[in-house]
């Protein structure tokens, strides 16, 4: 009986290793999707600056369809594949409402985004859409019922101090139009800030993945009516499409590495190890941006650059620690 109980121990706590190592891969795999998919969406700044550089009166309009262009198809085999299956079965007023939506994000804010890029570093750029937690503060309080605490506006003072620090001694602001690349880069934090809050509700009622489908399917719209009036019509789209070969390699890349890949990533990492860190592990990607851009782009990176970079993390490093603190009842998971 002895030796029964201590086969039966032994096999128990086998499992129990077992079960932990699986733990603690799946752990891994999160922590690896979440890191690398913050890299991968954050050198779209630099492969922008890159594409300026092969085409440098390339509209922005024009990129933007050739990075929609490449990944919609996916988007929509996506969408018919978990309606299929029963995901999101929602009437045509939100479906409506969510493609409205997704061209606030992926159509007028990518615009201001790339019109940006234009004018300022892919490091600056980088740094200021990073603050777009500020603005969830402000909206949220002012317009879905949330609250300014202390915490949440002594973070958002510490990240624009950062700016602050680099905007009045570091190298990454050299630019003829530096205010306007700001504000249009700005403006598109603001507005994605303001879509974060939006989307919240529709991603509880229909599920990530069916939303974002929606949400890309609204912005390509808008995008191919905008592209077909600034073209001239089917004549002028397919003339402004001939683009250099090198151009469409960068379009390839930024399509699938900088848009495709890292939208099912990060969802795996939420998935696996909760969105809060995720978040967290999201801080990778502005760092990343900076090595890209001195090494690829060449572009300048000094002491103050350094300093004002730290304490603008630091401060959305606080601000994500704070949230993290709220119990999420809606997936237990989010830990």
């Amino acid at each position: 009986m002895k030796s029964n109980f201590r086969e039966v121990q032994s096999e128990a706590a086998l499992g129990d290793a077992a079960l932990a190592s699986a733990e603690t891969r799946v752990d891994g795999v999160g922590i690896a999707l979440g890191i690398t998919g913050a890299v991968l969406f954050s050198m779209k700044a630099v492969l922008v600056k890159m594409a300026y550089g092969v085409v440098p009166d390339l509209p922005a309009v024009t990129l933007m369809v050739l990075r929609m262009g490449l990944s919609f198809p996916v988007y929509v085999a996506i969408l018919l594949i978990a309606r299929r299956a029963g995901e999101g079965r929602i009437g045509w007023r939100e479906t409506s409402a969510a493609m409205l939506a997704g061209m606030l994000a992926y159509y007028v804010c990518t615009f201001l985004d790339f019109q940006g890029l234009k004018h300022i570093t892919a490091q600056l750029e980088r740094l200021l859409l990073f603050t777009y937690p500020a603005f969830v503060v402000i909206f949220g309080a002012l317009f879905f019922g949330g609250r300014i605490t202390k915490g949440g506006l002594a973070s958002v003072a510490l990240a624009y101090s950062g700016l602050a620090v680099v905007f009045v001694g570091g190298d990454i602001t050299q630019s003829d139009n530096l205010w306007l690349g700001v504000g249009l880069v700005l403006l598109c934090a603001a507005l994605f800030a303001l879509f974060q809050l939006i989307a919240k509700g529709f991603v509880d009622r229909i599920g990530a993945r069916v939303f974002t489908c929606l949400a890309m399917i609204g912005a390509a719209t808008a995008l191919m009516v905008h592209f077909l009036i600034a073209s001239g019509g089917p004549s002028g789209m397919i003339e402004a499409l001939r683009l250099p070969r090198e151009l469409w390699a960068i379009a390839v890349v930024l399509a699938l590495f900088c848009t495709l890949v890292p939208s099912f990533f990060i969802n795996m990492a939420i998935g696996r190890i909760g969105a809060q860190l995720v978040a967290i592990l999201g801080m990778v990607g502005p760092l990343a941006t900076i090595i890209a851009a001195i090494v690829v782009l060449g572009e300048p990176f000094g002491l103050w650059d350094a300093v004002g970079t730290l304490i603008t993390l630091s401060g959305i490093a606080l601000y994500t620690r704070l949230g993290q603190k709220k119990p999420n009842k809606a997936n237990p998971r989010q830990t």
